[in-house]
């Protein structure tokens, strides 16, 4: 079978409906994003496996195929009752958590809910992965005795930590590749572990802004290794790697346009599966996002180099890259979000939003936007949507809410002080915003007006975006990593 635990949705499904905290339409978005998942990776094994063959017979019966599938997702999902986190934004690229159960209030002078914080080998901003009882986290770290930064690519860290204690389990150290960089614009760790790793369970993929790529079992052991070349990118290597199927892809939109591309390995060997160039396309530094629709995946890519180009978002088949759809717009650091059947895109750079309805082909600039506003003020942090609303957080701390089917703006707050606004915000079934990173953070209740539910500080400001796994919150600082859990553990320093 092709079908991987990771590439399914690894959470329970979240009834009680009757929830009055929790806004019915909540809960039904985030159990149709993970049908919507389950349905596409159904489509996927009958597409990938329809040839092949069983005792020698084809299998050419389209429902006993089904049936199989069908099985062996229900039997994995119950085998992964213990929901984890393995990339960036969580199980569907978008941010949702299932966990009903996490904190809204942590840090403080007496630790509250804070269960165990370990020092990190080095600095970096990719966010932290959760898989079982593992929290892995990539950084950088230059030798005591460098005399110049610039002239020396530091290690490249990928450390295991024990999610029940924050034991550290192994630290193995990736080999760099070729891009020594000199433009340490792109925070801690001088952009050098930007990118966030992605799991499914049984390797864990890294994507270092050296130009490699690397995967690594689950005893810290590399198991294939890849350069990225060419390696024009702008600034850094910020495109984390997503997974489908048996491939893990990676977005190479580059500084210089010629070498743009998008490349699927194979995830067991390392092996190009199949490579799209891209000769038009600017530099972008934003994660790829799938979703379906209409029964058929969908994958997200953006990039236009901050300016506005015609096709800034183009809709690809995951499955081998055929390009869907594409639209105008701008692209860089931030990533799509979805939400009531529409996608909203901007560059995160201050320039125009833009949603756009995703059942299109071709050129959809002048057919399926449905809705366009002005942004104001710089975020690297992805939005998101939940129930009706969209919200999108922008320096110097703005929080902006528009109602999602028409784009009217429902308010702009301030969260005064807040550590960082590249974290992307994840959303719990009980419509907690979590605008969460290892300094000064919010959470927020979902819905038409602001409504602060806590302001936490754990002094240790960061950009990576929070992972929440098993009723906990996952933060790495720019010295420790933090696990945030009900009842804390840990005795303050």
């Amino acid at each position: 079978m092709i079908f991987r635990a990771g590439s399914a949705l690894n959470m329970t499904i979240p009834f009680g409906l009757e929830n009055a905290a929790f806004p019915w339409y909540i809960h039904v978005r985030v159990c149709q994003q993970m049908a919507e998942f389950l349905a596409a990776q159904m489509h996927l094994e009958y597409d990938m496996m329809k040839c092949h063959r069983i005792h020698g017979e084809p299998l050419e019966d389209r429902l006993t195929w089904l049936g199989i599938v069908l099985a062996s997702v229900l039997l994995t999902s119950q085998a992964l009752v213990r929901a984890n986190w393995p990339g960036f934004r969580g199980p569907t690229g978008l941010g949702y958590t299932t966990e009903e159960n996490l904190p809204i209030t942590w840090g403080g002078p007496a630790h509250e809910n804070v269960q165990w914080s370990s020092p990190l080998p080095g600095q970096g901003h990719a966010s932290p992965v959760v898989w079982d009882q593992a929290v892995i986290v990539c950084t950088v770290n230059w030798p005591a005795n460098t005399e110049d930064r610039k002239k020396t690519i530091p290690e490249h860290h990928v450390t295991c930590y024990r999610t029940s204690d924050g034991r550290l389990l192994w630290d193995t150290l990736v080999p760099p590749g070729p891009w020594l960089r000199d433009d340490f614009r792109s925070g801690p760790g001088g952009g050098y572990a930007a990118a966030t790793p992605v799991t499914d369970g049984k390797l864990i993929y890294c994507a270092f802004a050296s130009s490699i790529l690397a995967a690594i079992d689950f005893q810290g052991n590399i198991v294939w290794r890849k350069p990225i070349v060419p390696y024009s990118f702008d600034v850094t290597l910020g495109s984390s790697p997503v997974l489908y199927g048996d491939t893990v892809i990676l977005l190479c939109a580059m500084a210089k346009k010629e070498d743009s591309r998008l490349v699927a390995f194979d995830k067991t060997r390392g092996d190009v599966r199949w490579e799209r160039e891209f000769p038009q396309m600017q530099f972008g530094h934003s994660t790829p996002v799938m979703i379906q629709v209409n029964g058929k995946a969908q994958m997200l890519i953006l990039a236009s180099g901050m300016e506005k180009t015609g096709d800034a978002l183009r809709s690809l088949d995951p499955f081998d890259g055929r390009l869907v759809w594409w639209c105008r717009g701008e692209g860089d650091a931030s990533s799509p979000a979805y939400g009531q059947g529409l996608v909203y895109f901007d560059d995160g750079r201050g320039g125009t939003g833009v949603a756009v309805d995703p059942t299109g082909s071709g050129d959809v600039s002048e057919t399926h936007i449905r809705w366009t506003i002005t942004q104001r003020g710089e975020a690297l942090s992805s939005p998101i949507v939940v129930g009706d609303y969209l919200y999108r957080l922008r320096t110097p701390g703005f929080l902006l809410c528009w109602e999602m089917t028409i784009g009217k703006e429902m308010y702009s707050e301030r969260l005064a002080d807040i550590s960082s606004t590249w974290a992307s915000p994840i959303a719990d079934p009980k419509g907690h915003l979590f605008f969460a990173n290892a300094g000064k953070s919010y959470v927020a209740q979902a819905g038409p007006e602001c409504r602060i539910l806590a302001v936490n500080d754990l002094g240790d400001g960061n950009h990576p975006s929070p992972a929440a796994a098993e009723g906990r919150l996952f933060l790495v600082g720019r010295k420790n990593i933090y696990c945030i859990g009900a009842g804390n553990t840990e005795t303050p320093k």
